[in-house]
């Protein structure tokens, strides 16, 4: 006979799961009725996309059949506008700017609805920075861009040539060209800058404050006082621009939403001017936004078709490189690349390495002038090289 108050296994009642007692299945639905749309702002796990007029349900492979997906083309900027969360199975993958992707639910865009992030397509590239370079956690800036718009001011605040090669480095490990834009010509002159980055093959653009009537302002000392762009330069950097997908990066205070508003005047990016204590600029654009790229005004002064998109992104302090790999930038110059192939093995192609091939490389050219332009061309690289490895002390 059982003791008093004992209890057998018989007895024994387990208590149901909190999250249910139904099993759980790694099948998931095939969202055949998904619609493509390209991620154009993120805000607290809240995503705006654009979905294309005419979007219609895929034929169930997702956001990887997209119309144009690994062609090159540029995402349409006539659509709908979206908010949406990510579904449960995306809750540990990071979707950012630039994103292609699949979304199910309600794309009507009314007040109101929220629909459904489920697929991500494959990214033809990916912009990527760390805090400094010994933090391993990887940033992603934006998706999809093959195109970065280095924004750096030549006065107020001074260039500073360390951030401008950090961001090279990790423009061509991403795959993408370079695009230096040069501010507030008509503070200082151009020409140093476009000697430093011209032999690496980065293109230089300028742009400057201009007078009523066109003419080039005279030197101002205070953002705030400064007038609006010169037009011809920023149709001239809306020219290189247009069929691409942009990312533009730089300080506070260089000017870059001041560039974004006078190529985009329906964007209304904050601008601020430069603190007069630390000689820094003040943080006014606070997440990153991708906004279509007009191709001009009509006669009414209203935009009436785009070309492109400018991806507009916060203001950065640092640009870690930890996420680079050396031999990935060597793979950014093609002759140079070539060259070091006669490297011996374990070469660091610095300007103290014994046998660099390089060095031959230059000394073998078939003239002087091409001699001093290959001679040029790898003091560059080996600028970027130790600005990479962290060799050198850095400006920014």
């Amino acid at each position: 006979m059982a003791r008093r108050g004992a209890r057998d296994e018989s007895e024994f009642r387990s208590r149901p799961s909190k999250r249910g007692s139904r099993p759980r299945t790694k099948l998931r639905p095939s969202h055949e009725d998904a619609v493509t749309a390209m991620v154009t702002g993120v805000d607290r796990g809240r995503y705006t996309l654009l979905v294309p007029d005419g979007e219609t349900p895929d034929d169930g492979r997702g956001a990887q059949v997209a119309d144009g997906e690994g062609s090159g083309a540029v995402p349409s900027s006539s659509g709908t506008t979206v908010l949406a969360m990510k579904a449960r199975e995306l809750v540990r993958t990071r979707v950012v700017v630039g994103d292609q992707v699949d979304v199910v639910g309600d794309v009507t865009g009314e007040d109101g609805t929220l629909a459904r992030i489920v697929r991500i397509a494959e990214r033809s590239s990916v912009l990527r920075r760390t805090a400094d370079d010994d933090d391993p956690y990887e940033r992603i800036v934006v998706a999809n861009a093959d195109r970065l718009v280095i924004v750096t001011a030549l006065a107020d605040p001074p260039p500073r040539t360390g951030m401008i090669d950090r961001c090279v480095v990790a423009a061509y490990d991403a795959g993408m060209d370079v695009l230096l834009c040069l501010t507030k010509a008509d503070l200082a002159s151009p020409d140093e800058l476009r000697g430093l980055y011209e032999p690496l093959g980065v293109q230089v653009v300028v742009t400057r404050a201009a007078r009523d009537g066109g003419e080039t302002a005279p030197a101002r000392g205070r953002a705030e006082e400064r007038l609006p762009l010169d037009p011809a330069s920023v149709e001239e950097v809306r020219g290189l621009l247009r069929g691409r997908i942009s990312v533009l990066v730089g300080h506070s205070g260089v000017g870059k939403s001041t560039l974004i508003n006078a190529l985009v005047p329906t964007a209304g990016r904050a601008t601020g001017g430069v603190n007069d204590v630390t000689g820094r600029g003040r943080h006014t654009s606070t997440s990153a936004v991708a906004l279509a790229l007009p191709t001009g005004p009509d006669a009414d002064g209203a935009d009436v078709d785009h070309d492109g998109w400018v991806i507009d992104t916060p203001g950065v302090r640092s640009f870690g490189l930890a996420h680079v790999e050396v031999g990935h930038l060597l793979h950014a110059f093609d002759d140079l690349d070539e060259a070091a192939s006669e490297c011996p093995r374990g070469c660091t192609h610095q300007a103290d390495a014994p046998d660099c091939a390089l060095d031959d490389w230059v000394v073998a050219a078939s003239d002087d002038e091409t001699r001093a332009t290959r001679a040029l061309r790898l003091a560059s690289f080996r600028r970027l090289l130790a600005s990479r490895t962290g060799t050198v002390p850095r400006e920014g």
